[in-house]
């Protein structure tokens, strides 16, 4: 089943729409599973091939390299958060509540979205929160920012700071604050399941959510 709402990612991180194919999207999808389970460094668009049925040459007409795909992966997040995040705010008036709702979309746990068929978010969220910053840390990162490849996280963390600005217009760290919270809330996640002594795990709790949420507040006012 294809997807019933559309994704739209900047079309210079590809060579040819995965949304354009079957094939494509099984590239996609598999290479959400692969790198999920071996992890970005051992993931090869060879091992992806074997794993989807196809040859490598073929998965290289879509991507030039794994790491266009890793930025494929991450722009398709980032524009899927800022879709749930449109959702989660709509018609609200307070911005106090507008604000509590996006940071809850932000750093939440995610679970898997049945518009998108191909893509478990689930598991692209675990990537994002382990392998993402190698999209931008990294030798390339300021061409590939005049590419526009980041524009989708920036747009993200414009839309949350104009709400903290609607809250507090005094504030002057609006985007300092939202980009790290979201990083921030990624390393938490991180911490808790691989490295515990390095969080605080609270027993029937999104220690992770409140954490967040008290520090906007906070901090802001």
């Amino acid at each position: 089943m294809h997807t019933q709402i559309g994704i739209i990612v900047n079309d210079g991180v590809f060579l040819k729409d995965p949304e354009s194919s079957e094939l494509g999207r099984s590239i996609v999808e598999g290479g959400i599973d692969l790198v999920d389970e071996i992890g970005f460094e051992a993931f090869t668009f060879r091992k992806l091939a074997q794993r989807i049925g196809t040859t490598e040459a073929s998965v290289y007409r879509y991507f030039e390299s794994k790491h266009r795909l890793l930025l494929y992966l991450s722009c398709w997040y980032w524009r899927w958060m800022d879709y749930r995040l449109m959702l989660a705010t709509a018609n609200i008036d307070s911005a106090e509540e507008r604000l509590k709702r996006a940071v809850r979309v932000l750093v939440q746990q995610v679970e898997q979205d049945s518009e998108f068929s191909h893509i478990n978010e689930v598991k692209l969220n675990r990537i994002i929160i382990s392998e993402s910053s190698k999209a931008y840390l990294n030798k390339m990162v300021d061409q590939e920012n005049k590419g526009g490849f980041f524009a989708d996280y920036k747009e993200l963390v414009q839309r949350v700071s104009d709400i903290i600005i609607e809250v507090n217009p005094e504030y002057k760290y609006p985007h300092m604050l939202v980009s790290t919270i979201i990083e921030g809330a990624h390393l938490q996640r991180y911490f808790a399941e691989h490295l515990p002594r390095l969080t605080d795990v609270v027993d029937g709790e999104d220690a992770v959510t409140q954490f967040c949420l008290q520090t906007i507040s906070k901090t802001i006012t």
